[in-house]
């Protein structure tokens, strides 16, 4: 039965998240309306973790059998895909990079904030 409120609390915001890509007039996928709103709802206290937690660890550990149609599609239209290879693989290659540059980046500098908030307490409480 917990799982059953799990995947329905799990699927209430999936619908939630296709009714706005419905209503609303922006270039943005359902699944995305969804994400956001999930993480609304768990940072606003909404809904517990503990409450979706069995359904989403099911979901990442079965998240590589999703990509089998994909891959099985593309396959399948191998002929089609010959022809823009050399492009897919230097864009895969030039974005994987830029994102891992812009990621650790990212990370340093929250690092480096986060230093220097705790080096102003210690500084002030001295």
């Amino acid at each position: 039965m917990k799982y059953v409120k799990q995947i329905g609390i799990v699927l209430g915001i999936t619908m939630a998240g296709e009714i706005l890509y419905q209503v609303l007039p922006l270039p943005v996928p359902a699944g995305v309306y969804g994400l956001f709103i999930m993480l609304a709802a768990l940072m606003g206290g909404a809904v517990k973790l503990e409450s979706v937690e069995g359904t989403g660890n099911f979901l990442m550990d079965t998240m590589t059998m999703m990509f089998i149609p994909a891959t099985v599609g593309i396959v399948e239209s191998i002929a089609e895909v010959r022809a823009v290879l050399l492009p897919f693989l230097v864009i895969i290659a030039v974005s994987t990079i830029l994102v891992m540059i812009v990621t650790g980046r990212m990370a340093q500098w929250v690092m480096g904030r986060k230093e220097a908030k705790q080096e102003a307490k210690g500084g002030n409480a001295a």
